[in-house]
């Protein structure tokens, strides 16, 4: 199995160090500028095998559009993709929008819950959910890949590849910088960034 896994790119929240999880956020002008670069080191890296890759996508905005300029960059059809639901950002609940320094004004005792065990943490509210909760649908997703594919997705999506794939512990994952720049590589249970 190879995969190839990109981050979307950058958005003002992103820019804002703010929780975004599922608030559908459009790129800003870096963003769109990282989503070019990427799909053309992918048409470098791949040349005429990517119109052989699965390519699968987040719903989101942010990733349908780096997608879409990936694709372009690669000099294929930017609509000729699909999403999977199953690839959506973690969920952060009533946590989304605010930047963890507003939360830690707010309720810094929630903050300091989570820095205790950032992988099982579940935010407040109904449609929060923590990496490990994530990790079940990631995993499904992963147990359904067959093809080569070039997948666009998140940074929590990210950080739960890294643990499912064995390299990083789930304290590990849940910390680590994750670049909206670069490409990570997942081929026979090997994961890293090119």
């Amino acid at each position: 199995m190879l995969i190839y896994v990109i981050r979307h790119g950058q958005t003002d929240w992103n820019a804002e160090i703010r929780l975004q999880g599922q608030q559908d956020i459009p790129l800003n002008d870096t963003g769109r500028q990282q989503a070019t670069g990427n799909g053309l080191a992918l048409a470098a890296r791949l040349g005429a095998q990517a119109r052989h890759f699965d390519f699968v996508s987040s719903p989101l905005h942010r990733t349908r559009e780096t997608m879409e300029r990936m694709r372009l960059a690669m000099a294929l059809e930017p609509s000729d993709y699909r999403t999977d639901e199953r690839l959506r950002e973690v969920s952060f609940g009533d946590w989304e929008g605010y930047t963890m320094a507003e939360l830690e004004e707010q309720v810094p005792d929630r903050v300091a819950e989570r820095e205790l065990s950032k992988w099982d943490f579940i935010p407040p509210g109904e449609t929060a959910e923590s990496y490990e909760i994530l990790s079940w649908r990631v995993g499904a997703w992963l147990k359904d890949v067959t093809n080569p594919t070039v997948c666009v997705a998140h940074g929590g999506v990210i950080r739960v590849l890294f643990k499912i794939c064995g390299v990083m512990t789930q304290e590990e994952a849940s910390v680590g910088a994750i670049p909206q720049d670069q490409i990570l590589k997942i081929e026979d249970g090997t994961i890293g960034w090119l």
